[in-house]
C-alpha cells in the first residue's frame, strides 16, 4: 500500500492483476444501507414477532373475501330488478352482446342461432319462455336438467343485459338450415350439417 496520499490507496492482493480499491463507500450508500436494515428489522416484528399485519396469503384471502362479498351484492340488486329490465338496441351494448354471444353461447346455439345442442333462438316457440326477462333469468339460472350451465358469478350483469338483447334480435331471422322449432314432434335424428 502506497502512503503517498496522491496514489490510489490499493489493498496488497490481487487476482489476475485486478487491485483492489481501498476507499470509503458514498455515503448516501451507507445511509441506504442503514435505512434497510432499519426497515427490515421493523418488518420482521410487525409481521413476523408481533403479528400486526396481515401476510400476503391472509392479505389475499381478505381482499378475495371483501371482493365476493360486493360481487354478491350486486347480482342480488341486479336479480332483484330482473322484472323490470327491458331489451335496447344502443350499438355499444350490441356489440357487446354480440361478442358474449359469440365467445359462450354459439357454441351450442350456432352463431347465427340456429341452434345445435342448444335450441333454435330464432323461432317462436321457446321451450323457458320467450320475452326479454325470460332470457335473462335462464342466461343467469342455466337449465342444468338440459345441460346449459348457469353464468352466475360467471358474466357480469351488463354482460348478461348484453347478451339477452342480443339473442332479442335473432328471433324472427332466417338462418340456413336451422334446428326445428321445440313445438313439433320429433322426427328420426338427421345430423346437422353444422354438427
Amino acid at each position: 500500500m502506497s502512503n503517498d496520499p496522491k496514489q490510489p490507496i490499493l489493498l496488497e492482493h490481487e487476482a489476475d492483476g485486478i487491485k483492489e480499491l481501498d476507499n470509503l463507500l458514498p455515503r448516501w450508500w451507507v445511509w441506504l444501507f442503514y435505512i434497510c436494515v432499519a426497515f427490515s428489522i421493523g418488518y420482521m416484528l410487525y409481521y413476523h414477532v408481533f403479528n400486526m399485519g396481515d401476510l400476503q396469503a391472509a392479505a389475499y384471502v381478505k381482499e378475495q373475501k371483501a371482493g365476493d362479498e360486493i360481487k354478491t351484492a350486486s347480482l342480488a340488486k341486479f336479480e332483484a330488478n330482473i322484472a323490470s329490465l327491458v331489451p335496447t338496441k344502443e350499438p355499444a351494448v350490441m356489440s357487446q352482446g354480440s361478442q358474449v354471444y359469440t365467445t359462450y353461447c354459439a357454441p351450442c346455439h350456432r352463431g347465427d342461432g340456429g341452434g345445435i345442442v342448444g335450441p333454435n333462438l330464432t323461432d317462436d316457440f321457446w321451450i323457458h319462455g320467450s320475452n326479454y326477462v325470460d332470457t335473462v333469468k335462464v342466461i343467469i339460472n342455466g337449465v342444468p336438467d338440459k345441460g346449459m350451465l348457469t353464468w352466475r358469478g360467471v358474466l357480469k350483469p351488463d354482460e348478461i343485459t348484453s347478451v339477452a338483447s342480443y339473442i332479442y334480435t335473432l328471433r324472427g331471422t332466417q338462418p340456413p338450415n336451422p334446428k326445428p322449432p321445440e313445438n313439433q314432434p320429433k322426427g328420426p335424428e338427421k345430423p346437422s350439417e353444422f354438427e
